[in-house]
């Protein structure tokens, strides 16, 4: 016997229909698909490239990719269930992925064993651990390869299960956009416009394959009248005028997603600009330096369990304990975050300008410091004694005058770079201090220096005032602000505290009194510019360790945050607010400038002429291990950590993941009736009609597609009764009524009947009465009857009678037990 044809005039079979995929080779419709899927999947993989040094995985993931599709066709040509279709798909990919990174431990190199399961979950966990220390682009190791080509693998048998088993190409987008916010957010810049444009033109792919396939289904499309003449031209082999037009919406819709966020104002980056452009711009002796917050990764960098090297350094300073290495100073503030503010740079000279406001009077000490940077360690800007004097590094790197700040230039940073830097070791006096006159600079300052946003809580200056009462000049005040936070305030130090830089953020650190060190920076920066002392937040990392060998090393618990207040004829002026971090300068202690006995209020403050190991001490090390220098830094701190300790993999996966979770629990309802409604109209064999639809099947999808309209059925009422109902309520007009009445009629005959005539089109019956009740129904009714069809109650009564059965069941079974004699009765018996 062969296969029957529609003998509808016109029409083509959906299995024989053929389109032309991309403009070249032609395939079938599922085929078809199934390749647009898997070229979106792999467009959208693409935007993940920037984050590793090799693209080796992408091709392993093309592979795998294409032999799941490869098994979810085998499914589908059986043909299996759709869940049992996405299930072997998902047990082809662990199979690819045991053969990939487990073989040596798998049976039969594919087969997952114990050893293999054990295997992959170690990669897994060492995946997540590089991910974390690592900075893009991360080198590709067996974890991060892991869990790129696995991640890659089930985005893609999810858009796969969505588009090509289920027939959902728009839902198929979800995963898509998953995948690339991942990239998104992790990348440094990196997934930019032309990731994004990839990304969209893969989904408008899957979107017109998936179109012309049900395009396809109606039959035979016709184009407008010929030139010259009126006969109608079909479009089989050349584009029809829907396709096109389709074609055209889609390219202008990316278009528009790609050009109008750059011309809106005040928009930021968003999905295309990853975290920001990078620092350094151009090319040559210009450009500028972009506002870029360099505290994106700061409590990732904060809660390391590691203490990795970043610097190492050599210096003939007598004494480290002011010798903070500084990368950038953020000086705008508009309420919602610190940020550096966007200025030109140059050239880096030979000799650096004198730093703003020191007058010649105030004594200092030049010194010499040889930088070596950790070959893992990429950071855009320069980490730099401050005033720095004069700068030897290799590489292709600009100036930044007002802050005194070097960054990279275009792909330059801080990786394995070896530099040198004279700078100068400020010691003002208390006295100096006390007559100096910090608001008297700031008119010849920036703005930015002493700009207070509107939105910064009265809180702010209204605790100000209250610290610094009765203080007699501007160098009191910013004292009495750093011993209220780190002595007399009650403030705790806590690296798990959200970190936040915004207005209600430094009312919040004010109310509870916990946070880390930008905390402390940031609300006390705040709170001088409320008192007329321009202010800015530094940062960098504290001295570090010294070692036996004569070194100082640099940690990430190292790094940290500051103010600095400015002084008329001192400059820039540094101070710590954060407790037990860094040590407190000199000149901040007016009672005793000259002791060399330790305040024991202050212990920070080393009495030792040597190198000072007190900020990175571990008060919980070995005293001998503390001699030798080689214990870690007391608390995390990380004002100046970005870059270094990498992007928070792990949450924005898991991120990813839940917004996965979030959509299957959103679409279930409607993938549920999608799949109910294919199954009553799909022929089966022995059904009435051409078609083989069942018309009590055909009758059940009618009236729940009402029901899901707002039109509850009737079970008490005839077929007949029941179709006038629903004409009469629903109003869909008369081709519409006449199908319903049609349909009710062949149920009558199915049931009655004693042969029943067999009626043609019944499922063209209720997608009419469907389209009908659609057209006429508002918006809310749609979205509802879309996403919350009343009908998948069904799911919950049918689970119901279920139990219920099962019960009886149970109960049965337990009657047709003999009954077992009791102990008691045993005793007696025995007895």
């Amino acid at each position: 016997m062969g296969r029957r044809r529609d003998a509808r005039p016109g029409r083509r079979s959906p299995a024989t229909y053929r389109f032309d995929f991309l403009g070249g080779c032609r395939v079938s419709g599922r085929i078809g698909i199934a390749l647009a899927s898997w070229a979106a999947t792999l467009l959208a993989s693409a935007s993940l490239l920037p984050l590793v040094d090799r693209s080796v995985w992408l091709v392993q993931a093309a592979i795998l990719l294409g032999l799941t599709a490869g098994a979810g066709a085998a499914a589908r040509r059986v043909p299996l269930a759709r869940p049992l279709t996405a299930g072997a798909q998902l047990i082809t990919g662990v199979l690819l992925l045991t053969l990939l990174f487990a073989r040596e431990e798998a049976f039969l190199w594919f087969l997952p064993s114990p050893d293999a399961v054990r295997e992959l979950g170690t990669l897994i966990g060492n995946g997540v651990g590089d991910v974390g220390r690592f900075t893009s682009p991360a080198p590709l190791t067996d974890g991060i390869a892991l869990l790129l080509v696995g991640g890659v693998l089930l985005v893609g048998l999810l858009v796969d299960t969505f588009a090509v088993t289920y027939r959902l190409a728009a839902p198929a987008g979800l995963p898509l956009l998953a995948l690339y916010s991942v990239a998104a957010g992790l990348s440094d810049g990196g997934a930019g416009a032309l990731w994004f444009a990839l990304a969209g033109a893969g989904y408008l792919v899957l979107l017109l394959a998936e179109s012309r396939d049900r395009l396809a289904q109606w039959g035979r499309v016709f184009g407008g009248p010929a030139r010259g003449g009126f006969a109608p031209r079909e479009s089989v082999g050349t584009p029809t005028a829907p396709m096109r037009s389709g074609r055209r919406i889609g390219a202008v819709a990316l278009g528009l997603a790609l050009v109008v966020p750059l011309v809106l104002p005040s928009l930021g980056a968003g999905l295309l600009g990853g975290t920001g452009p990078r620092p350094g711009g151009g090319s040559g002796g210009g450009g500028t330096i972009s506002a870029v917050n360099p505290l994106v990764s700061l409590q990732n960098s904060l809660n390391q369990p590691e203490n990795r090297e970043v610097l190492k350094y050599r210096t003939n300073a007598a004494d480290t304990d002011d010798l903070y290495l500084r990368i950038v100073s953020l000086d705008e503030f508009d309420g919602t975050s610190w940020k550096p503010a966007s200025r030109n740079v140059s050239e880096v000279p030979e000799r650096l300008p004198p730093p703003p406001g020191l007058a010649a009077e105030v004594p200092f000490t030049e010194v010499s410091t040889n930088i070596s940077a950790a070959g893992w360690y990429a950071q855009d800007w320069l980490p730099m004694p401050y005033p720095a004097t004069r700068v030897e590094v290799p590489g292709d790197w600009r100036f930044e005058q007002v802050n005194r700040t070097l960054v990279g230039d275009g792909a330059q940073n801080t990786r394995g770079v070896q530099y040198s830097v004279d700078s100068l070791l400020v010691r003002p006096g208390a006295e100096q201090l006390s007559v100096a006159d910090s608001a008297a600079a700031a008119p010849t300052l920036p703005d930015e220096f002493s700009s207070v946003p509107d939105s910064l809580p009265a809180v702010v200056e209204r605790t100000a005032r209250q610290v610094t009462r009765g203080a007699d000049n501007d160098y009191e005040r910013a004292v009495r602000l750093q011993d209220w936070f780190a002595q007399e305030g009650g403030f705790t130090y806590d690296t798990q505290v959200r970190a936040g830089s915004g207005s209600q953020a430094i009312a919040r650190f004010l109310r509870d009194k916990e946070g880390f060190c930008i905390h402390f920076s940031f609300a006390m920066a705040s709170m001088a510019r409320t008192l007329g002392m321009p202010s800015r937040v530094a940062v960098g990392f504290t001295p570090g360790t010294a070692k036996s060998s004569g070194e100082m090393s640099v940690g990430l618990r190292d790094a940290h945050a500051w103010p600095e207040l400015f002084f008329e004829g001192i400059g820039w002026t540094r101070f710590e607010p954060t407790p037990n971090r860094g040590s407190v300068p000199e000149y901040t202690r007016p009672d005793v400038p000259d002791s060399e006995v330790d305040d024991p209020e202050q212990p920070e403050e080393s009495a030792s002429d040597a190198p000072s190991t007190r900020p990175s001490d571990n008060p919980e090390c070995p005293r001998a291990e503390r001699a030798l220098g080689e214990c870690g830094s007391e608390e995390p701190d990380a004002g100046a950590a970005a870059g270094s300790g990498g992007p928070p993999w792990g949450t924005l996966l898991g991120t990813a993941g839940g917004l996965l979770l979030l959509a299957a629990v959103v679409l279930a309802p409607l993938l549920w009736r999608r799949r109910v409604r294919g199954l009553r109209l799909t022929p089966v064999g022995g059904g009435a009609g051409p078609r083989g639809v069942p018309p009590l099947a055909a009758w059940q999808e009618l009236t729940d597609t009402a029901w899901d309209h707002g039109i509850p059925p009737d079970e008490a009422l005839t077929p007949r009764r029941a179709a006038g109902r629903l004409v009469e309520l629903a109003d869909p007009g008369p081709e519409a009524a006449e199908a319903v009445h049609r349909l009710a009629g062949a149920v009558e005959q199915e049931l009655y009947a004693p042969r029943p005539v067999p009626v043609a089109g019944l499922a063209e019956d209720v997608e009419r009465f469907r389209a009908a009740l659609h057209a006429r129904a508002s918006r809310p009714t749609r979205l509802r009857a879309l996403l919350l069809p009343r009908s998948a109650i069904r799911v919950t009564w049918a689970a119901s009678d279920r139990w219920e059965r099962l019960r009886e069941r149970g109960r049965a079974e337990a009657g047709r037990l003999p009954r077992l004699p009791r102990l008691r009765d045993r005793d007696a018996r025995s007895g």
